[in-house]
């Protein structure tokens, strides 16, 4: 079943505002069971973790009624419909979505500026904004992750494109940037210090030197790393007396060599290509802010007077 656009909420969340003042906490449920939202539905977040897309989806669709004058704010952080909305339900519609909205005057000024050729029944013009079904906030989000996406395509071609030596100083980075090794001069040192048996760095797990992690890395386009590999490393971190080793590659695992490390009596981590990028970006290594854009939401406390 496909997530309910955040339009389909509206009648609900209006249907629940009829009932008197509310808070989101007071309806979420009730709007989830009339769409008959699943669980993993409920649990979905968006792409940045910070919240639930189903309850993102509901403070638009209140915020969308609220310019259409549907539903009101009475006072800190509650809603009511208005005489309007409850004149709304009384004639059954059987759908709200922005299109219906655009027959109130303050919701039209509000979404295209007053434009005087938009059309009252809400048939968009060539110059209205398309009528997006996914909210501000979700739009934001799927453009920032196809940014990040093409962004991480991009280090791990400009890493295939340097040197071996290129990489293993780009572990050390990353590894420092993540708090590992103390220092780069610790971490170089410490780095690339085996050579051997199967083995291609060592580096403190913290600045006292209190335990340390193995590191075995592989530089591929294309290969991916099959369970041969990453138990020969396993063999060799036995061979250590290690407890803790990082296998990184620029390319993939196998799930054989994933399904391995899973019940191991070492703790072995596994970093592809793709995973390798997002530590990079996360931890700013070999990336730059390009532009900074904040967003700031309404301060409700702001506004109650003592």
């Amino acid at each position: 079943m496909t997530m309910p656009d955040f339009q389909e909420f509206m009648l609900p969340v209006l249907r629940s505002a009829a009932d008197g003042e509310k808070r989101n906490a007071d309806i979420a449920d009730r709007v989830a069971d009339e769409l008959k939202l699943t669980q993993e539905e409920r649990e979905q977040l968006l792409p940045s973790g910070r919240q639930r897309v189903y309850l993102n989806r509901l403070q638009w669709a209140k915020f969308y009624l609220m310019k259409a004058g549907l539903v009101a704010f009475p006072s800190r952080g509650k809603f009511v419909a208005t005489e309007e909305g409850r004149a709304v339900l009384a004639a059954n519609p059987p759908h709200i979505d922005r299109a219906f909205l655009m027959r109130y005057p303050a919701f039209r000024k509000f979404e295209v500026n007053d434009d005087p050729e938009a059309e009252v029944a809400g048939t968009p013009t060539s110059s209205q904004p398309s009528l997006a079904t996914t909210t501000p906030e979700e739009q934001i989000e799927s453009a920032v992750q196809s940014l990040q996406q093409a962004l991480r395509s991009e280090l791990l071609d400009r890493i295939l494109d340097n040197s071996p030596a290129f990489f293993e100083q780009l572990i050390v980075d990353l590894l420092v940037a993540m708090g590992y090794g103390g220092s780069h001069k610790n971490a170089a040192m410490q780095l690339g210090r085996s050579g051997d048996g199967g083995v291609d760095g060592i580096i403190n797990e913290d600045r006292l030197g209190l335990d340390r992690v193995y590191i075995q890395a592989k530089r591929y386009k294309d290969n991916s790393v099959g369970r041969p590999d990453v138990q020969a490393f396993v063999g060799s971190l036995v061979g250590f007396g290690a407890t803790k080793g990082v296998f990184v590659t620029t390319s993939t695992f196998s799930g054989q060599a994933r399904d391995f490390v899973k019940h191991l009596a070492q703790r072995v981590i596994l970093i592809d290509g793709n995973h390798l990028a997002e530590l990079m970006i996360e931890h700013g290594v070999g990336v730059r802010v390009s532009r900074a854009v904040e967003f700031k939401r309404l301060d409700e406390d702001f506004f109650v007077e003592d």
